[in-house]
């Protein structure tokens, strides 16, 4: 199917998307989408004609569990709502611990690389399968940018991509910003990626800006796209006519005349590699390396073991696993921090409002040893409580408001110091 060219539908920028010339699709957040209160001006879109695709951001079809039954049948039925040709997913884990590792559940908040390893192919392609199989249209899966490299990793990006698209049937959302991104903080040439990944399985493209800061490139989506990442989309449209090129943009959102802009530059970038392409120009085909299938229960609980040791380095302070760049590490994790705060500030505003200019700090603080579990919002009232509970809030009248807010959250008496007593137990009980 043609989708043409789409920009990523946010809340934020709904009356300038309404507007926007030559806008033929766009894409939505897929939990953002309440499928019994869906937003007006997506809908209206939509009542026009204009595709709407669900881009959903938290299966975690890479992660080592099986795929959850109630977040499927949620990406079901918002495609089903949307009228929506397919879905979209990420190539990640974003959570860890469990059952398999016999440990307390993590969240990640943020989207994470798996291991270009056969076991974790293995489940992805499990993972993969069962979520075709409980979706009412096809599924296409994005490469993702990362800050970390695994150890000991056995195949390329490419060669991860086209051994799961040959095993599953799915189809690619290829990121050319990710592309750059792996680029810069990991040396991958995005040329080689995009001769090795089976071009044809393309259902369509992201386009998006970034910032580059201390030798490590960060994928924004918050700056302006930069000539690297439209070089990439030039090479790209030098093997294959993309079915569709999408404009993501998530946050610093600009005038729509410069969200016009970049379009108008997508747009160009796009004709421009058309034109200068040879006709007919037959690639080499890569190689495809091989391997004998093996139990995917086995590696399921190897790369829970390794996606949770990774994981509570991340977001719990614990020692980074053997192998691992220990400063790309840090890097990492103050991110993660500093990511969860921006959330916790936008669904829970009172918390930096209590707190002043020292919210970033405190939450950043606890965020470095405190997982999230549950949530952003179940995270803003265990952050409040663990301030009161430590009585780190000098200011009384700060004390007193947090205090309600908690109350009004959780539960009418304040928390005490007993509260963590007994958590902590329970913890212990859980970890053995």
């Amino acid at each position: 199917m043609r989708l043409g060219i789409g920009i990523g539908w946010r809340p934020e920028i709904a009356d300038a998307v309404a507007t926007l010339p030559g806008i033929d699709w766009v894409e939505a957040v897929a939990e953002n989408i309440c499928t019994g209160h869906p937003p007006d001006a997506l809908m209206r879109l939509r009542a026009r004609g204009v595709t709407v695709v669900p881009h959903g951001v938290s299966l975690g079809l890479g992660g080592a569990d099986r795929p959850d039954p109630g977040r499927l049948s949620d990406l079901a039925a918002r495609a089903t709502l949307l009228g929506a040709p397919l879905v979209t997913e990420h190539i990640a884990f974003v959570r860890g611990g469990g059952p398999l590792t016999a440990s307390p559940r993590l969240e990640a908040g943020h989207l994470l690389p798996v291991p270009r390893t056969w076991d974790a192919l293995d489940v992805l392609c499990e993972n993969v399968r069962i979520a075709q199989d409980s979706l009412p249209v096809p599924l296409a899966l994005e490469n993702i940018a990362a800050l970390i490299s695994w150890p000991d990793e056995e195949l390329t990006e490419g060669q991860f991509l086209a051994e799961l698209v040959e095993r599953t049937g799915v189809r690619l959302l290829i990121d050319v910003a990710n592309l750059h991104t792996n680029h810069v903080n990991r040396g991958e040439d995005p040329a080689t990626a995009l001769d090795e990944l089976p071009v044809e399985a393309i259902a369509y493209v992201h386009v998006a800006g970034g910032v580059q800061k201390d030798g490590v490139w960060h994928d924004t989506h918050a700056h302006p796209v930069t000539q690297p990442v439209l070089d990439i989309l030039t090479e790209l449209r030098s093997r294959v006519d993309p079915p569709g090129v999408l404009l993501e943009r998530d946050d610093d959102f600009p005038p729509a005349a410069e969200l016009a802009g970049e379009l108008t530059t997508i747009r160009a970038t796009l004709d421009a590699a058309a034109a200068s392409s040879p006709a007919g120009e037959v690639r080499p085909e890569a190689v495809r390396p091989e391997r004998a299938a093996a139990p995917v229960e086995g590696a399921r609980d190897r790369s829970a073991v390794a996606q949770t040791a990774l994981l509570s380095a991340l977001v719990a302070g614990t020692p980074a696993p053997e192998g691992f760049d220990h400063r790309r590490i840090g890097v990492q994790s103050r991110a993660l921090a500093a990511k969860r705060a921006g959330v916790v500030a936008k669904v829970a505003p009172e918390l930096p409002e209590i707190l002043g200019d020292g919210y970033r700090r405190a939450f950043v603080d606890y965020a470095r040893t405190h997982a999230m579990s549950d949530g952003y919002r179940r995270d803003a009232v265990d952050f409040a409580e663990r301030l009161l509970i430590d009585g780190l809030l000098a200011d009384n009248a700060a004390r007193r408001r947090l205090t309600r807010w908690w109350q009004d959250c959780v539960d009418p008496r304040p928390p005490r110091r007993t509260v963590r007593l007994v958590r902590a137990a329970r913890a212990a009980l859980v970890g053995k």
